[in-house]
């Protein structure tokens, strides 16, 4: 961390220890979000995302594939995700970074816990089935990509729309659906001391001490990613989740809205 850094850290914390966030808001407020769906022309299905002043993209490809040796009767579900050098001056090109990887890995975890993609119905017939193919992109970082991409993501999914399997050949053009189960939506914490808040900003989560990520379905948490040094308490993470599922409502109606 250089000096400026460490002067924008402190003011955040010296802030929070008067009980005020730098951008106004209360300890779990989560800032304005705005979702767009068919935002690129060629995917299958695809959203962005505008968490504050974090934007996110998730575009949606799918393929014909040969289904896995230990899942024969279903089709797969893989997600990746990109930091694009534009979105933060930290960002560079190559492989996949850490936070790259991590962002990818929870995103999918959510989804796949919750079962929101039905692969049975995949399934074309023997030796062949469809592959969904989630990609991520972060256009523009300050703080909590974790909430932002899983928003995209199932944002995406709930607007794709399935390729078609005749005489041997993909066909592109389709009004069906992609079938899907349920729909998640995540909650990030972060802690700066003594305190607790949510929908962490950039420069919060510079100074942040600990970070969880809360998952749910509107009934019953399906993952939980925990990030930084910091620690948890049992009942932060109980009273956590009550704000988590109390959230879900919202988030869940940015997604059918579109």
């Amino acid at each position: 961390m250089d000096a400026i850094d460490t002067i924008r850290s402190n003011y955040t914390k010296e802030l929070l220890s008067k009980g005020i966030r730098e951008d106004g808001r209360g300890l779990m407020d989560t800032r304005e979000i705005t979702v767009k769906t068919g935002v690129i022309p060629n995917a299958e299905g695809s959203a962005q995302v505008d968490l504050g002043s974090t934007r996110v993209l998730a575009g949606i490809k799918i393929d014909m594939e040969e289904p896995l040796k230990d899942t024969p009767n279903q089709g797969s579900f893989a997600v990746s995700s990109e930091l694009l050098p534009l979105a933060n001056a930290d960002y560079e090109s190559g492989p996949p970074s850490p936070e790259a990887i991590e962002l990818a890995r929870v995103t999918d975890r959510g989804i796949r816990a919750a079962e929101c993609i039905d692969l049975e119905s995949l399934f074309v017939e023997e030796g062949k089935a469809w592959s969904v193919f989630l990609d991520i992109y972060v256009l523009n970082y300050d703080g909590n990509l974790f909430d932002a991409a899983e928003l995209a993501a199932m944002a995406a999914i709930a607007s794709a729309r399935m390729p078609k399997y005749e005489d041997g050949k993909v066909i592109r053009a389709s009004a069906d659906k992609l079938k899907s189960k349920n729909t998640v939506a995540s909650t990030t914490f972060a802690k700066i001391g003594s305190n607790i808040l949510a929908d962490p900003s950039g420069l919060e989560e510079a100074a942040a001490d600990a970070r969880i990520t809360i998952t749910t379905d509107g009934k019953v948490v399906v993952a939980v990613q925990k990030g930084m040094r910091g620690g948890w308490a049992p009942k932060e993470i109980y009273s956590l989740i009550d704000v988590s599922l109390d959230k879900y409502k919202g988030l869940r109606r940015k997604i059918e809205k579109q």
